[in-house]
């Protein structure tokens, strides 16, 4: 039995679509952009201002300590010199279960929301923010987990509890029901609505006027729903872009990916080495809890934290596998609205940088991340994106980027990356990934922070380099778990400043870069 699934591609955008009734008569009628949101918040066309970002965040349980709990008290002592906070997807482990989101968000982020003094009176989709949250999803977002699995789980999480197992099976009951509860979460959930109700919804919330037509207006305190899985608005004349990286992260058909030196002879002894790789170190969490009195739950907990990592990878492969049949499933829709509204922002005088921000990131040195799939699938139709971009936007200067600003979660670190001449629109480009933020960090890999593509049988090319990488590191007694959130800086004159609040980072984006 799988541990979890993964909808299909397909699902997904049907059943979202659905949820927020995607080009409803009544939306069409009154001419709304359903991917477009005017916060209305004091000072919001201030150019001198700062965000908060944080990723892979959703933990709940911990025998000895929360991170999550930790970085969420550090964001207090940010929140009121910041705007907003942007939240890089993965709001939910392990599995985005509806019954999760008390333990695992609402707590953690009371002060965030209204009524927040009393948290266990707050429902998961009746939340109100009282400071602007604005999320993407992230892949455990979406996942479902195998009712029989769920309640054996629970039947059994008293008694592995008292026999001190170490396992933490933070996984509800039933999964996302595909993305479900995400969107009662965070996203306007029109489909509970009928007739005349939804005229009248639409007709108090679809008030504020852009470009594009009239679109949801945020109001913190009051109504704090998202329009859509993927969205854009502004603040300070800078266009930020949300998107749901889930609907096209299917990995490329096997003959493109032996362009990149995978084969499927490649994957398939791969897999099965990850599959060795993960009953032995079963057998050493075995060996371990024979003995619960001795044992150390840190150890156990790493060894936990390896198997889910072996797992994670174990289902790109299995995708990477399919891909030939599945590679069709891509979400064309909203990657042409980014290329058209990208365009749009450059040609538009009022406008001075632009943010993207998604889940799986294109650019990474995290252990597990850069061979994936999904990151070479992610790259390759974020660069047919901006490829677009730069061509209907024709000579520019080389210090003006396509974006000011990447920003992606699911790596679980904090890094910063800057890319170098692909030969693509993507590049000279700075990305940062946020995904450290109270989940399971990883380590960076040992190949070095040089990231490579392969151009002939003989030949590579550097596409990208990291700059600094903050993720578990060390051994023994000097092991250290780095969690992190960012905080971003815009002031006028094009100019945006990205920082770790930990004083990890300093990069001065639009005429360069600097490191501190």
């Amino acid at each position: 039995m799988k541990f979890v699934t993964d909808p299909a591609i397909a699902l997904k955008i049907s059943r979202m679509k659905e949820r927020v009734r995607w080009q409803h008569p009544f939306v069409l009628k009154r001419e709304i952009d359903q991917t477009q949101l005017v916060i209305d918040a004091p000072d919001i066309d201030n150019p001198n201002f700062s965000f908060l970002v944080i990723g892979d965040s959703g933990s709940g349980y911990d025998r000895s300590d929360n991170p999550q709990h930790r970085v969420a008290q550090s964001l207090l002592t940010q929140k009121d010199e910041c705007r907003f906070m942007l939240h890089t997807g993965d709001v939910i482990y392990l599995v985005g279960s509806s019954e999760q989101y008390s333990q695992n968000f609402i707590r953690p982020y009371r002060e965030f929301l209204v009524g927040g003094e009393a948290p266990q009176q707050i429902a998961y989709d009746r939340m109100v923010f009282n400071y602007p949250f604005l999320p993407v999803p992230g892949n455990h977002d979406y996942y479902d987990l195998p009712f029989v699995y769920g309640a054996m789980v629970q039947s059994m999480l008293p008694f592995r509890r008292l026999l001190r197992h170490q396992l933490d099976l933070d996984v509800g009951w039933h999964g996302s029901r595909k993305g479900d509860a995400y969107a009662k979460a965070f996203l306007d959930y029109l489909f509970a609505k009928e007739g005349e109700a939804i005229a009248r919804h639409l007709d108090r919330h679809y008030v504020a006027k852009t470009s594009s037509g009239r679109c949801l207006r945020y109001v913190p305190g009051q109504f704090t729903r998202l329009p859509n899985r993927y969205y854009s608005f502004r603040v300070g004349g800078i266009d930020f872009f949300a998107l749901d990286s889930n609907t096209f992260n299917a990995p490329l058909p096997l003959e493109d990916l032996e362009a990149w030196e995978i084969t499927q002879q490649q994957l398939i002894a791969r897999r099965q080495q990850l599959l060795d790789d993960k009953q032995a170190l079963l057998n050493q969490v075995a060996d371990l809890e024979s003995q619960p009195a001795e044992a150390d739950s840190d150890e156990v907990n790493d060894l936990y934290s390896k198997v889910e990592q072996i797992e994670e990878q174990i289902r790109d492969i299995e995708k990477q596998l399919s891909a030939d049949q599945d590679h069709a499933d891509v979400d064309t829709e909203q990657l042409n609205w980014l290329q058209t509204r990208l365009i749009q922002s450059w040609q538009d005088a009022d406008v001075r940088g632009r943010v993207i921000y998604l889940h799986h990131p294109p650019y990474v040195t995290e252990a597990t991340k850069w061979y994936q799939g999904q990151t070479l699938a992610i790259r390759h139709r974020l660069r047919q994106v901006l490829d677009g971009v730069q061509q209907a936007l024709g000579d520019r200067s080389p210090d003006q980027p396509l974006v000011n600003l990447m920003l992606s979660g699911h790596a679980h670190c904090f890094e910063y990356l800057r890319t170098e001449d692909t030969g693509h629109g993507d590049a000279h480009l700075n990305w940062v990934v946020c995904g450290g933020s109270g989940y399971s960090l990883r380590r960076q890999r040992p190949e070095g922070p040089v990231l490579t593509e392969v151009l002939s049988e003989d030949q590579t090319q550097a596409v990208a380099k990291s700059y600094c990488f903050a993720g578990r590191n060390g051994h023994g007694s000097q092991k250290r778990h780095p969690y992190s959130f960012c905080e971003s800086m815009s002031k006028p004159g094009n100019l945006l400043k990205s920082f770790c609040a930990r004083s990890l980072l300093s990069v001065i984006i639009a005429d360069g870069v600097s490191m501190s």
